[in-house]
């Protein structure tokens, strides 16, 4: 049986590769967008989204979230990485269709997986502020969700502790107190976070050869890149990107082709450190101890990176048919 997931998503180059692989997918059924600020203002999340969604005939229901931070500024689109609405050098048109729930996110979230209790698994590939919100609003949907799995964050293994801070991920940094309430709740987490984003790489040639086999969504998928890998080749003199939501994606499709470790998680919040989240990964007890009281979480430290691309890719490839 196919994996019922509600999406949270600041679309966003990557979330929109990662919105069509979950689309392709056998064994993905996507039920809900919901979106958030991140990659660009909530506005333009949420005319990608509804553009992606019509453009690919996905058909799901699309609620709009959070415009920022749960209690500080946002730090405001990453422009430089996605372009200034988000989709790099494409643009969903102005008149684009905003066809959504009339209820926002967090409460969409809430309704629909007490409706569907033990069914719906929340992938979130932006700040987590939706989910925090749907947290506060309704505690008890700790027992109505499958799981969560979340893109974001960054343990340290393999060197990879950041990428908008020395130590923080963007996703993290952009709401770390969001973050920190949603590791932290009673219900299963898995983190997908750089230090396996890092180690799996869509090349130049790889996004090329999706453009030619893929249709319309291969194609799609290369306009949108161009202007992530033009960042990737200024910033790291690289011909590709790092496959960071896609990996959150291909987790739910696939949990063997990662491997975790256990323990719980927190995030730093205030500080020169802030976002850097945090594993504690023994059994000892501690004087001073804000980690051994909550649930273990997982965090994913390896993956099949080239059983990941093929997956991607096949994925893909199916909405050519």
């Amino acid at each position: 049986m196919a994996e019922k997931i509600i999406f949270d998503t600041d679309p966003g180059i990557d979330d929109a590769m990662a919105l069509l692989f979950a689309h392709a997918h056998p064994n993905i059924k996507l039920h809900a967008i919901t979106t958030v600020y991140g990659n660009g203002v909530i506005s333009d999340c949420t005319r990608n989204a509804c553009f992606i969604n019509a453009k690919f005939a996905i058909g799901a229901v699309v609620a709009e979230g959070a415009s920022g931070p749960l209690q500080r500024p946002a730090n405001g689109p990453t422009i430089c990485v996605h372009g200034q609405h988000a989709l790099g050098d494409v643009q969903a048109p102005l008149d684009t269709p905003i066809e959504i729930d009339s209820r926002p996110a967090y409460q969409y979230i809430c309704d629909e997986v007490k409706a569907n209790s033990g069914e719906i698994t929340l992938v979130a590939i932006g700040p987590l502020t939706n989910i925090a919100l749907a947290l506060q609003h309704d505690p008890d949907i700790v027992n109505h969700v499958k799981q969560v799995v979340i893109m974001g964050g960054a343990f340290g293994s393999d060197g990879n502790f950041g990428n908008v801070a020395p130590f923080a991920e963007a996703n993290i940094h952009d709401d770390p107190d969001a973050a920190d309430q949603v590791f932290t709740a009673d219900w299963p987490v898995t983190i997908i976070g750089l230090d396996v984003t890092h180690k799996a790489f869509f090349s130049g040639d790889y996004l090329e050869q999706l453009r030619h086999s893929a249709g319309e969504a291969g194609e799609f998928i290369w306009q949108v890149s161009r202007h992530y890998l033009k960042f990737y080749s200024e910033r790291f003199g690289k011909d590709g990107c790092h496959v960071h939501d896609p990996s959150a994606v291909a987790f739910v499709a696939d949990p063997t082709l990662f491997g975790t470790r256990s323990g719980p998680v927190r995030v730093v919040n205030s500080g020169p450190m802030i976002g850097m989240t945090v594993q504690k990964t023994d059994s000892l007890p501690y004087y001073d101890d804000e980690f051994s009281h909550f649930r273990s979480q997982e965090v994913a430290i390896t993956v099949d990176d080239q059983r990941l691309l093929a997956i991607y890719r096949d994925s893909i490839n199916l909405l050519a048919d």
